[in-house]
């Protein structure tokens, strides 16, 4: 059912959000069948990517990493993404009294996970760590994850249109600041208690 609702919210996202709203997850199904599965995609991606082809910039000279060093990041930052999933939905549940919301955790998180979708199954180009091809993926990404997040409050959140722009946009800043956060722990992490360590390309 899952996947059923991963591809309809690709293909007619206003009418699947609907769909989903009728059907009842638990916190714990959430986590364990979509999270685990979805965080694992950019995680196992940037792995093969960094360890196997290499990161460029440019894609003349392509750098590795070594299996020993990547393998902890790689863990850290599908960790990282479960935090970042289970905080943006307890936040979205925290605010949603503000806008005359008044759902479930488990609703938020749902709202969370199929919004995320478009970003966790861009990290399928971490296969070819090139930062200008991951740069340009992860932006169609995010302006698809933008778009599926305006019109699920809606649906999700059982709000009026002009309230739910405004929750949307509040969600919305949630986000950008916890991926920001999220890249500056990376990188802090890379620096000191997960050292990454290189070979030749």
């Amino acid at each position: 059912m899952f996947l059923q609702h991963m591809m309809g919210v690709f293909y007619h996202p206003k009418q699947e959000w609907r769909s989903i709203r009728k059907e009842h997850y638990s916190a714990m199904h959430v986590f364990l069948a979509q999270i685990s599965v979805l965080a694992a995609i950019p995680a196992v991606s940037l792995f093969i990517g960094t360890t196997q082809v290499g990161w460029s910039l440019g894609g003349s000279e392509f750098v590795k990493l070594s299996v020993a060093s990547a393998l902890p990041a790689a863990l850290a930052f599908y960790v990282a993404m479960w935090v970042a999933v289970g905080f943006i939905a307890w936040s979205i549940h925290w605010m949603e009294k503000t806008y005359g919301g008044n759902v479930s955790y488990e609703e938020c998180l749902v709202l969370t996970t199929f919004t995320a979708t478009p970003l966790f199954l861009s990290g399928l180009a971490g296969l070819y760590p090139m930062l200008w091809f991951n740069v340009i993926v992860g932006m169609m990404a995010l302006a698809y994850t933008i778009y599926l997040l305006y019109t699920g409050v809606p649906e999700i959140m059982q709000i009026p249109e002009e309230r739910a722009f405004f929750f949307a946009t509040s969600i919305l800043t949630v986000g950008i600041c916890v991926l920001v956060g999220l890249l500056a722990a990376t990188a802090i992490l890379w620096g000191t208690f997960v050292p990454l360590t290189y070979t030749a390309g």
